[in-house]
């Protein structure tokens, strides 16, 4: 998608960087000329993505505000500066509203919302002073009008979005932007751990009627940490295929015919 070179001089870390998504985009980063750091849990898992990718990499649990702001210190010991952040790191599982626990509910919001907060906080106290500028971006999940057997995931995204927008309004004045990347439904590892029911309808239910290539996450990732990523801080980037749009097969059943949707007959404005 873009020209090689095209993040010449930039360094960027990646949480959650050694799978799926993360490792799509520290890839694209990295290949658009990016000095590339992923962190993670596993360093098995970290080791062999950074040997593909041609990045460093760093261990750590962003859940503990410690290990984020290690991660954070060890970028600057390596690289001198800290130019972008994707908080890529999340997670969530299938259970209905009325099922989750209290010990669910606090092990999704503790990662995504105060890991996120964790990440982004210890970016701006250590990072913006050697750069003067830099860019966070968040990962958040689409649809935004519900997430059925995911409330807890949806209530959780919902207030990274809301921190996205008062960080980029807070910290605008000392040149670092804040967005957020609300991500659809993508053809990774990950679809495959949910009940079969819903990976194998997954594509149907979005009006593209395809699944993401996580090669586009990557481009999008790579196209908010150039130059032009602070003309989106404060905003929501949703990339889903429309499916914020329609939660439903499309086309509805009893609407298509011959595959087709009709297109209905107007009379002419007299």
């Amino acid at each position: 998608m873009f020209a090689d070179g095209a993040l010449d001089g930039r360094v960027a870390l990646v949480t959650g960087g050694g799978t799926n998504l993360g490792k799509a985009a520290a890839t694209e980063l990295r290949r658009s000329g990016a000095k590339v750091v992923i962190a993670g849990r596993r360093e098995e898992i970290l080791q062999g993505a950074a040997d593909e990718i041609d990045c460093s990499w760093v261990s750590g649990d962003i859940r503990e505000r410690a290990d984020a702001e290690r991660i954070v210190r060890t970028v600057l010991e390596r690289q001198g500066r800290l130019d972008f952040l994707l908080n890529n790191a999340g997670g969530q599982y299938f259970v209905p509203a009325e099922a989750i626990t209290d010990k669910g509910w606090r092990a999704v919001q503790r990662l995504n919302v105060e890991g996120t907060l964790a990440m982004s906080e210890s970016a701006y106290e250590f990072a913006r002073r050697p750069a003067r500028s830099g860019t966070i971006v968040n990962v958040t999940v689409s649809p935004h009008h519900g997430m059925p057997a995911m409330a807890h995931t949806g209530a959780a995204r919902a207030a990274v979005e809301a921190l996205t927008r008062e960080l980029a309004a807070r910290w605008a004045g000392d040149g670092i932007s804040v967005a957020t990347i609300a991500i659809g439904r993508f053809e990774t590892d990950s679809l495959r751990k949910y009940p079969a029911e819903l990976w194998k309808s997954a594509a149907r239910s979005v009006p593209l009627q395809r699944l993401g290539d996580v090669k586009e996450y990557g481009w999008l990732v790579a196209l908010l940490a150039s130059s032009l990523g602070p003309a989106f801080s404060g905003s929501i980037v949703t990339i889903d295929g429309a499916l914020d749009n329609w939660t439903g097969p499309w086309p509805p059943e009893g609407l298509a015919r011959e595959g087709e949707v009709p297109t209905e007959e107007r009379r002419p404005v007299s």
